[in-house]
């Protein structure tokens, strides 16, 4: 089970850590994130190592649909509704800045980069649309309602920006890794301090950001309770349709489209991790239905930090660790925040003052709803009586047939047949 992108490009391989070593900063994650940390923090003039468990980009990144929008759902009018006017305007403006970088950086790589407008639609809801139309003029943005697409089915509308971007994912990684300085298959499975060890030495380092996607160190921060897992499928389909922009629903469970090349690619089926959801088979009947001649070439699936107020978590991993920083909680929208992350923790390491970084602060509030969610979840997961335990915080695993791995609803840690972890928060193999 490849991606489309993992079957168009090979990354660059990268030895594993042997003894020990010291740094200015280590980035542990190698992942878009901690990769565009690395990049920044280079250009700046900082030595940094970055460590990944696996091979660089094989989670998230790799199996990403590569949107790069400022559009983030129906994100102004809830953040104006939750935080106010200001913050909404300030949102938009760091994942401009962040849309700007890639438009700068990808002049000068051979990514397939190019400009599309974002359409985020609602089957039946037309008062949503028009509540965050509304709230985008209140902050200054001009958005477009659209009544009709040329999608396969009828909506009450979608909001559209103009001139949004997509690219390949990896060519882009392959274009700013060559002089970075990685380490692949190096496992931190655990601090000490300010020295991270892995399974053949250890790194002491003056400053620490962790880009492990979901963080794994839990005495600091509560992200145990600040964050959830999402789950969604793609396929790609030959002699489908050019749908001539970016969609998505702004439903969890809707539908996604773009095209890459002559292939369309159709994202959906999506569930919080450890529950049940439509997976592939929801995909599959949908271009069966819509598109009979059409033939699909890939299928892959993709892991989601979803975080408390839709909003990403950048900065001091808490409010007591001066050294220690977190990028996580993209909701979806990790093209736009691995860049933003990138830029606010090179200026945190390097002391400069970024405008963006209090709006994403991670010890901001944590009073939502979702908290009460998440809550509930992980009690219900700590008592549900099963033999397979996640590691992380001891909850209940589950049976996921469709991708044949035992996952986890509390925090969304997910294993294989035999064990083996694959995805954290969980820092070691299932019990």
């Amino acid at each position: 089970m490849n991606s489309i992108w993992n079957d168009t490009v090979k990354l660059s391989e990268f030895s594993t850590l042997e003894g020990n070593v010291r740094t200015d900063v280590l980035i542990i994650g190698g992942g878009l994130s901690g990769i565009l940390t690395a990049y920044m923090l280079k250009s700046k003039g900082v030595d940094c190592i970055l460590v990944e468990k696996d091979r660089i980009c094989s989670g998230t990144t790799g199996n990403t649909t590569a949107k790069i929008t400022y559009q983030h759902g129906l994100i102004y009018s809830k953040l104006s509704k939750s935080y106010g006017t200001k913050t909404a305007a300030l949102y938009l403006k760091a994942n401009k800045a962040a849309f700007d970088e890639y438009a700068a950086l990808c002049k000068d790589i051979e990514c397939d980069y190019e400009l599309k407008d974002n359409f985020v639609y609602s089957l039946s809801n037309r008062a949503i649309l028009e509540a965050e139309l509304d709230a985008l003029e209140k902050i200054g943005y001009k958005a477009e309602f659209c009544q009709e697409t040329p999608l396969p089915f009828k909506i009450a509308g979608a909001v559209m920006f103009p001139g949004q971007a997509q690219f390949n994912p990896l060519k882009f990684v392959s274009g700013i890794v060559s002089k970075l300085n990685i380490y692949e298959n190096t496992f931190v499975r655990e601090m000490k301090g300010n020295t991270a060890v892995t399974d053949r030495g250890e790194v002491y380092a003056d400053k620490i950001i962790v880009t492990t996607h979901f963080p794994f160190i839990n005495k600091h921060g509560f992200y145990f309770l600040k964050l959830y897992q999402h789950r969604s499928y793609a396929i790609s389909l030959e002699n489908a349709q050019d749908v001539g922009g970016m969609y998505v629903d702004e439903s969890k469970t809707g539908y996604s489209f773009r095209n890459y090349g002559n292939k369309l690619i159709l994202g959906g089926g999506s569930h919080r991790t450890g529950k049940k959801g439509g997976c592939w088979q929801e995909l599959r009947s949908f271009a069966e239905k819509h598109y009979p001649g059409a033939e699909e070439t890939a299928c892959w699936a993709t892991q989601d930090c979803m975080s408390l107020d839709g909003m990403p978590y950048i900065g001091r991993y808490s409010s007591r660790t001066n050294d220690l920083y977190v990028s996580s909680g993209f909701n979806k929208w990790g093209m736009t925040g691995a860049m933003l992350s990138s830029m606010i923790l090179s200026d945190a390491v390097i002391g400069r003052k970024n405008e963006f970084a209090e709006i994403f602060d991670p010890s901001r509030s944590i009073m939502t709803p979702q908290l009460a969610v998440n809550c509930f979840e992980a009690v219900k997961g700590i008592l549900t009586p099963t033999i397979r335990r996640c590691p992380h915080l001891g909850c209940a695993l589950k049976w996921n047939s469709a991708e044949h791995s035992w996952d986890c609803s509390c925090h969304g840690s997910r294993f294989a047949e035999n064990g083996r972890v694959i995805d954290n928060p969980a820092n070691g193999d299932m019990n």
